[in-house]
Parts: structure tokens; C-alpha cells; sequence
């Protein structure tokens, strides 16, 4: 079980298993929230505690609604808007493993995809080599 919690410890989020890797994007609204990301499937995931919401305003329709603690305004998860799970389903949630004790994601590749370069589809490139951490570099 891994559990991560918000600066305040207000909000409390658990998931049964390690994610398979964590993303640290460079894209505007990644950088600026502080997010590394890890991905799961809503119902693996269970959160507890308020949260206020937050969708890009520079872009016509985001995808995600990135989630702050009401309280510490630390950045907790992000969900898929609505129009998202209209077109893909409700089949992602993003978790911050920055709330994360580090220890607990000893063994998981850290990859640091260009999300500022990204075109909107496809596949990323990515700005340097995959990490393990608490471990060496490995090759993406």
C-alpha cells in the first residue's frame, strides 16, 4: 500500500501498488504545479481530505483538472474533465509522488518527458535519461 499525504495531511491518498514509472514533465502546467506524476486507474485509487480544482485556461479543452489541498494548496492529484472522459473514458488519475516519502518509490524509473515541446500527439521525447530512484540512470 502506498500512501502519500499533503503538506497539512489533510488530504490522504492510498493506492494498493507502486505505479510503473513517475513522469517529471517540463511543460508549463507541470513545472509551475510542482507535479511528478505516477498513473492509475481511478477505482486504484482512493483519496480523502477537500480539494479545490484547477483547468488550464490557455488551452480550449484540457484534458486534466489538476487538484490542490483546500488548506496547504499543495498539488494532490489531477482528474480527467469531463470532455476527457467523454472521448477516452474515466481510465486515468494522476497522483503527485512528490507527497510521496521517497524510500517508498526506491526501484521506479524517474523519465523526464519534453512536455513543452510535445505536439498534442504521439509519443514524447524526452529532455534527459530515465532515473531509477534511489537507484543508477537507466536508458529510455
Amino acid at each position: 500500500m502506498l500512501k502519500l499525504y499533503c503538506l497539512c495531511c489533510q488530504v490522504r491518498i492510498q493506492t494498493p501498488k507502486q505505479p510503473d514509472f513517475i513522469n517529471e514533465c517540463n511543460c508549463t502546467l507541470c513545472s509551475k504545479t510542482g507535479a511528478r506524476w505516477a498513473y492509475f486507474h481511478p477505482s486504484d485509487v482512493v483519496i480523502e481530505g477537500t480539494t479545490k480544482g484547477y483547468s488550464r485556461e490557455d488551452k480550449e479543452d484540457p484534458a486534466a483538472e489538476v487538484q490542490f489541498c483546500a488548506n496547504c494548496g499543495s498539488t494532490t492529484h489531477f482528474i480527467l474533465t469531463t470532455s476527457a472522459i467523454s472521448k477516452f473514458g474515466n481510465v486515468q488519475l494522476g497522483v503527485n509522488m512528490r507527497l510521496a516519502d521517497e524510500k517508498d518509490l526506491a526501484g521506479i524509473e524517474l523519465c523526464y518527458p519534453d512536455g513543452r515541446a510535445w505536439p498534442g500527439n504521439g509519443g514524447f521525447d524526452y529532455v534527459q535519461e530515465a532515473r531509477i530512484i534511489g537507484g543508477r540512470v537507466s536508458a529510455k
